[in-house]
């Protein structure tokens, strides 16, 4: 969402907090065998926030209450989920906390959650735990409580995200560090590439191919069919954040496959792609085009066009593809240069149409003699 001038962005809050409030209105409840309508925790960055039930139930055994996910001014795949929480008294002492319906469990390493467990991250899992104790001491009550998360959309919400490749099934995860979603941080997505970066090393991945969405995604599967699946990742935007967070977990091989939109900015070192971030500089695209031996004409062309895709459908028209191999060469000199030169050992970039047809690419590698990187 875009800011109005003099109207802050407004701030909403993560799964973990909406968990965390859920799981003391229920537990409330339990005690009180009241219902409950609002309900005050705290969060990561020490505020106190009160939180607006969904609904409330209890019996003599259980409370249970739901929370509806805002997301503020910056709403994600999991903004107006319904997050429920159910407690339960248990007669050992402390808190044990677990997924229902909805939230995924982990089934690869990598993750911050061990295998087998329910993607319910550490700090959600610390929030909830200390706001629970917290009121069973309030109450003088001895024993414990198992806490349940279930969001009943989880499992179809996850199909939006990149849980699936990261190894958590059936549902969600609970997350949160702060406490609040920071508004168009794209924290959430960030974390997500990182995560499925540290899976992909965890599963023995020595080469990453990361595209900028679905389509380039399956390009790169059907160019590396090789390649276990942990190795494709969906990077979207953030072009430079994947290259720096796969250099410093030690990737040495990365393809990078995308369109050219994104790309004619990459090429220009512009490594965070959103259509919002730095426009199409079609100055740049006729320079490359000159490079390229295009007419006089054809340069004039590209100078008044409107897209960056328009100026692809110009170059593959004329059958220069040597534009595009250029654009490709442009791309892994700028990636090199985002991670320092000698980052990685092989870098490469493919550029394909909104048809999924190969318009260029380009390689370099790192030759063992001197060190230095040169085309393949």
């Amino acid at each position: 969402m875009e800011e109005v001038p003099g109207k802050p962005l407004r701030h909403g809050y993560t799964t973990g907090s909406c968990a965390t409030a859920g799981a003391k209105a229920a537990l409330v409840a339990l005690i009180e065998q009241a219902p409950q309508t609002h309900v005050h925790i705290r969060i990561p960055i020490g505020e106190t926030v009160e939180f607006a039930l969904h609904s409330c139930a209890y019996t003599q055994l259980w409370g249970e209450a739901a929370v509806i996910k805002d997301g503020g001014d910056d709403p994600d795949a999991t903004h107006g989920a319904e997050i429920i929480v159910r407690v339960s008294f248990r007669a050992e002492p402390g808190v044990g906390i677990d997924g229902g319906v909805g939230v995924g469990r982990v089934t690869k390493p990598g993750l911050p959650v061990e295998i087998g467990q329910a993607a319910i991250n550490p700090v959600p899992r610390k929030m909830i735990r200390e706001t629970v104790q917290e009121v069973l001491d309030q109450y003088e009550i001895v024993h414990g409580v198992d806490v349940l998360v279930s969001v009943p959309a989880g499992e179809e919400i996850a199909k939006k995200t990149l849980n699936g490749r990261l190894g958590i099934l059936g549902g969600i995860s609970i997350l949160g560090t702060r406490g609040t979603v920071v508004p168009f941080s794209s924290a959430a997505y960030k974390a997500s590439v990182a995560q499925a970066i540290r899976v992909a090393v965890k599963c023995g991945c020595k080469h990453l191919v990361l595209s900028t969405g679905g389509r380039t995604e399956i390009f790169g599967i059907n160019m590396y069919p090789e390649l276990p699946e942990e190795a494709f990742i969906e990077m979207g935007d953030f072009v430079g954040f994947a290259l720096i967070q796969a250099q410093r977990q030690g990737i040495r091989k990365v393809t990078l496959v995308g369109m050219m939109g994104k790309f004619s900015k990459v090429a220009q070192g512009v490594m965070m792609v959103h259509s919002k971030s730095a426009p199409v500089d079609f100055g740049f695209l006729a320079q490359v085009a000159i490079e390229s031996e295009a007419s006089d004409a054809l340069v004039e062309e590209i100078r008044g066009a409107n897209t960056a895709s328009q100026v692809g459908d110009l170059m593959a028209a004329t059958g220069n593809l040597r534009y595009f191999e250029r654009l490709c060469e442009r791309c892994n000199l700028a990636g090199l240069e985002e991670v320092a030169r000698d980052g990685f050992d092989f870098i490469e970039t493919v550029i394909i149409s909104m048809k999924a047809e190969l318009l260029g690419k380009s390689a370099m590698v790192k030759r063992s003699e001197n060190g230095e990187m040169a085309y393949e």
